[in-house]
Parts: C-alpha cells; sequence; structure tokens
C-alpha cells in the first residue's frame, strides 16, 4: 500500500485504510534503521501526524518545514521515495534530513534545531508578496522549544503580518529529556480539562506574540489529528496558530517507547558499539578530577549522555547544567561562570559548536577565560550527512585570539590533555572524533604548544598528522613506503594553535605533509602553509576541499577525497626523483 502511493490516492482512502498505512510505515522506518542505522524514536512518534499532515493539506504547493528535520522519514515514504528508502543515509542514498535537491515536497533544508519557525515565516512572507496562497506549517519538537532563536522569530511574527501553523510535536524529549522553564510550562498547558482555567491563562503568552493557541490533542491519534488539522486550515486563512500535540517517542515498539534516549539515533545494524568512545574517557577523567576540585563544572546543551557526562551528573548536580538546546547561552554561561573562578567545561557536537562562533570569540576569547570546549564528533561523523560534519571547526577557531587548540593522537594523549587542561589558565578547546581505535605508544608529557615526533624518516618527508583519524592515515603509508625502502618522518601535531614553530623550523625535510580530518580552508595544512610562505618546501596538504560533504560511512568520506593512507602514499612515490 505504501509503495508508489501518490497525494491523491491517500486523501481517497478510508480511516481503516489509512492506519494500516501508519503500520506499514513504522514496519518500513524501523526494519530500515535497524538495517542501515538512524533516527528511530523520534520518527515513530510522528507516523500518524505526518500522515494526518498529507492528508489534509496540499503538498508540494503546501509547505512543511522540519525542525532538526531527523524526524522525516514517514514524509520521505509518502513522497515517491519508497523505492529509495532502503539507501537512507548510505553513500549516494537518500539522506536522513529534508533536502531540496532530493524532492519538491523538501522545501527547505533542515538539520539543526530551532530554524523551522524562522523558515516559515519567510517563506509565508514571500508567498504574501507575490501574491500567493499556499498553507506554510512548521513541525517542531517541545526539545527545540528551548532555542533561542524560536523566539526571534515569535518576536518578528506581528512584524511581518503573515500566517502560518507551528505544529508543537511535544513528547517531552530532545535527544535527551527535554529539561527548563519552557518544559515546565508546557507540561502546564497539557494538564486535563480539570486545570481549563490554568491552561487558557497560561496559553496566553503565545497569543502575545500573535499566535492562536490550540491544544492539547493527541498526536497519535490519527482521527483526532485529522480532524483537528482541517479545521485549522481554515483558521489559519486569518490568523497564525499554535496547534499543540503530544506524541510518543518510539511509539508502537515496546523497546523504544521504554527507553527513547538510547532509541534516538541507532547504529547500524544495531550492533554494539565495537570501539571505545572519546566521550566515555572526558566523563570518567572530568570525574575524577571533580573529586579533588570543586570548581569543575560540566556543561552541555541537551546532550549529557551522548558525551560521556551521565556519571558526572549524577555525582555532582550542582555542579552540572544542562541548558537544553541553546547552545549560544551554555557558552556564556561557561564564561560568566570563569570570571567567578569556575574552572567550565562546555561538551558539545562540532555540528553544534557553530551555533556558539560570536560568543566564543567576544565572551570567552575576548576576555581570556579559562574555559575549555571539549569538542566531540569532530571531523567526518558519516551517515548523518552535510548538516552535521564537524570540519569546519579547525578553520574557525583558529584565527580567534587567546584560544589553544589541542587535538589528541589517541584516547591516552586524550586523557593527558583533560589533565593538562585542569591547570590551563585560558581558553582551550579540544577537538576529538566519536571512536577511539587505535593507540600510538607512550604520550610524552603535554605541554602548550609542543609536538611529538613519532617515527624518524629518512630526512626526505615529514607527515605533519593532526589527530588520531589523521596519525592513523601516516602510519598507514609509512607501512606500505617502508616495503618500497621509502622511511618518512610522522609527527604528531598535537597542537594547531600554538604552532611548535621550534619543531617546524628545525625541519630539515623537503617535502612536508599535513593530514587533518577538516577543511583545508583556514584549518591545520592553512597554518603551516603561512608559516613556510616564501620558503624552500614543498607543501602538500591532505583535508576536505572547500564543499559541504554528504552522508556515507567516515571511510568511504575520507578515501574518496583522497584523505588516506593510500593518497599519501601515492604522492610521495610520485615526488621520489624530485
Amino acid at each position: 500500500m505504501l509503495k508508489n502511493i501518490t497525494e491523491a490516492q491517500l486523501k481517497n482512502m478510508t480511516l481503516k485504510e489509512l492506519i494500516a498505512l501508519c503500520e506499514e510505515a513504522r514496519e518500513v522506518i524501523t526494519k530500515t534503521v535497524l538495517n542501515n542505522g538512524g533516527h528511530l524514536s523520534s520518527n515513530l512518534g510522528t507516523v500518524e501526524l505526518t500522515v494526518a499532515l498529507h492528508y489534509v493539506f496540499d503538498f508540494p504547493e503546501d509547505k512543511l518545514i522540519f525542525d532538526v528535520g531527523h524526524q522525516c522519514y514517514t514524509h520521505k515514504l509518502l513522497t515517491g521515495r519508497y523505492d529509495k528508502f532502503n539507501t537512507i543515509r548510505q553513500k549516494d542514498g537518500i539522506s536522513g534530513f529534508p533536502k531540496r535537491e532530493e524532492s519538491l515536497f523538501d522545501c527547505y533544508d533542515t538539520g539543526h534545531a530551532g530554524t523551522s519557525v524562522s523558515a516559515a515565516l519567510g517563506i509565508a512572507k514571500a508567498r504574501d508578496i507575490k501574491g500567493e496562497k499556499f498553507n506554510v506549517i512548521a513541525l517542531i519538537g517541545d526539545g527545540s522549544f528551548n532555542n533561542g532563536l524560536i523566539y526571534e522569530a515569535f518576536n518578528s511574527l506581528r512584524l511581518l503580518n503573515t500566517n502560518v501553523l507551528l505544529i508543537l510535536n511535544d513528547n517531552g524529549m530532545s535527544i535527551a529529556p527535554t529539561v527548563g522553564s519552557m518544559h515546565e510550562y508546557l507540561e502546564i498547558l497539557s494538564e486535563d480539562m480539570q486545570h481549563k482555567s490554568k491552561v487558557d491563562r497560561h496559553a496566553k503568552i503565545f497569543e502575545r506574540f500573535g499566535f492562536g493557541y490550540d491544544g492539547v490533542y493527541d498526536g497519535n491519534d490519527l482521527e483526532v489529528m485529522i480532524n483537528k488539522l482541517t479545521e485549522v486550515r481554515e483558521r489559519i486563512k486569518k490568523e497564525s496558530v499554535i496547534l499543540h500535540v503530544l506524541t510518543k517517542k518510539g511509539k508502537g515498539y515496546s523497546f523504544c517507547e521504554d527507553d527513547p534516549e538510547s532509541t534516538h539515533g541507532i547504529a547500524k545494524n544495531n550492533q554494539p558499539v565495537q570501539f571505545n568512545e572519546y566521550s566515555q574517557v572526558l566523563g570518567k577523567t572530568l570525574t575524577r578530577l571533580a573529586a579533588k576540585n570543586d570548581r569543575i563544572v560540566a556543561v552541555t546543551a541537551a546532550m549529557t549522555s551522548s558525551l560521556g557526562l551521565s556519571e558526572f551528573f549524577e555525582k555532582y548536580p550542582d555542579r552540572s547544567v544542562d541548558v537544553g538546546i541553546c547552545e549560544e547561552h551554555a557558552t556564556i554561561l561557561c564564561a560568566s561562570m570563569a570570571t567567578e573562578g569556575m574552572k567550565p567545561y562546555y561538551a558539545v557536537y562540532s555540528t553544534f559548536l557553530q551555533r556558539s562562533f560570536d560568543e566564543i570569540v567576544i565572551d570567552i576569547c575576548e576576555q581570556n577565560l579559562p574555559v575549555t570546549l571539549c569538542i566531540d564528533r569532530a571531523g567526518v561523523s558519516g551517515a548523518d550527512g552535510e548538516t552535521h560534519q564537524g570540519v569546519f571547526d579547525l578553520s574557525f577557531l583558529s584565527f580567534i585570539p587567546n584560544l589553544t587548540i589541542a587535538v589528541p593522537k589517541d584516547l591516552n594523549e586524550f586523557e593527558k590533555m583533560i589533565e593538562f587542561s585542569e591547570g590551563f589558565n585560558a581558553p582551550l578547546a579540544i577537538r576529538y572524533p566519536r571512536e577511539g581505535k587505535r593507540f600510538f605508544g607512550a604520550c610524552e608529557k603535554i605541554a602548550c604548544g609542543k609536538w611529538e615526533k613519532l617515527a624518524e624518516g629518512d630526512g626526505k618527508y615529514a607527515i605533519l598528522a593532526c589527530g588520531e583519524r589523521a596519525v592513523t592515515q601516516a602510519f598507514a603509508a609509512a607501512e606500505e613506503l617502508k616495503a618500497q625502502g621509502v622511511s618518512v618522518t610522522i609527527i604528531n601535531a598535537r597542537f594547531v594553535k600554538p604552532l611548535d614553530t621550534v619543531m617546524l623550523g628545525g625541519l630539515q625535510e623537503k617535502f612536508i605533509l599535513t593530514v587533518e580530518d577538516n577543511m583545508l580552508a583556514g584549518g591545520f595544512g592553512s597554518v603551516v602553509n603561512g608559516y613556510f610562505i616564501g620558503g624552500n618546501k614543498i607543501l602538500k596538504n591532505f583535508a576536505y576541499a572547500d564543499e559541504f560533504i554528504p552522508q556515507g560511512s567516515v571511510s568511504e568520506l575520507m578515501q574518496e577525497r583522497n584523505l588516506s593512507g593510500r593518497a599519501i602514499t601515492e604522492f610521495i612515490k610520485s615526488n621520489e626523483n624530485r
């Protein structure tokens, strides 16, 4: 029934047929995600709501914007992508997020929380200017309702003088359980009709922004959703409306419903992780250090367990802060606590740190405050695609004054860097991938801006490798070259800023190769190139080109972009006669 379904066919289905369609969608999503990996519980919770939207509205003429976007799987199944759904999140397959280039039904690319209301207002304003009549709907979760961008959009609703439908999908979760005053506010609105007067009173906050509020309804009841959306479709011709619905994250599968946090995103084939994670080392080390240092504070933006901080939060609740999806606020919070003598550690994915750029510059670095940024999932992150690849952090951090940037070669060195950070009285960023797969011998004592030589070559080639993945590829090349009688120097460039200018100045090698899991523009290689400008060295940079990187496995993406031991080997072999 789901295969090759059209919007017209869906609108002619009976309620019984639509309910069966929902169950088929759940089965396909679950089977595919268990095989490919992906976002499971969030998609299972929005099946009925998505089917109802497609039944009532006329897509793609009407526009549907998914906040974050990882809950769009049912939407993709209903819009001509059933046959390709088994390729979701795989290289050359369909994306796990909305993509305009993929379908006319995807009207706006999303991947980070909080953008949908601004996008909906912009599309609606353009519609009004052009004199068109289509409807604009933003589907947003309660976790995103913590994000400050939402309220910037709310603040401009009357100014823009346009009408949109905002569907608040309230499941009490982002990735972790939703926290904060807005979550408590939504809980009040969700109380039963015995408290109707209190609910009505609290709903007035949305009216003051210019929204009519309508709630709360069961978002997993297909008939209720169809009837309510049909009613609201007429209402938004005259005003903007917030439709508040409750859904069950992981709906239909007990293992998801019982544990929606761990099934929010699952690994390919649902297999246990086969490697140690840097986040585990972060959590254990900070917990150990905090036992003797009561100034240490851990801060996260709605991702406590994903960043390895669960134990810290349990042991030191008074020094643990989850601000929800508010990365900018988290950054300023760390800066301000540091002014009062605390030692804040802000753990965050690389892709989400981008949202805090101005606060890193002004609030942390301009004041030269001892905040440590623990940048997880740095480098290509794989199957989540363009919006989640952590390949920009070295580039946008490397030119900020007062900021030191460290990149560990393995888990052991990462632990030493965290220990080093405890006594470091200035801004520090430590960036690392998710997985720790290799160890490269004993770690020398960490000294700010000092590198270490891991292998001594014959004086012609020096590979400056930045981070575990880069060091791994350098050694892979060295092993292959050794069999051919070529030896190379390998340097663990564990500080991107400051550079180890003493070691750089002492290099006798003619060929200097840099390797990094980051964009070339503004990254480690660019900084090294700047150091050698005007000199007699031959430089070669292995890094990502000036492009957005789609989904695929980490190894596929690195190999395809020549960030590999094979590519390094081929370059050196091609220059043996120079």
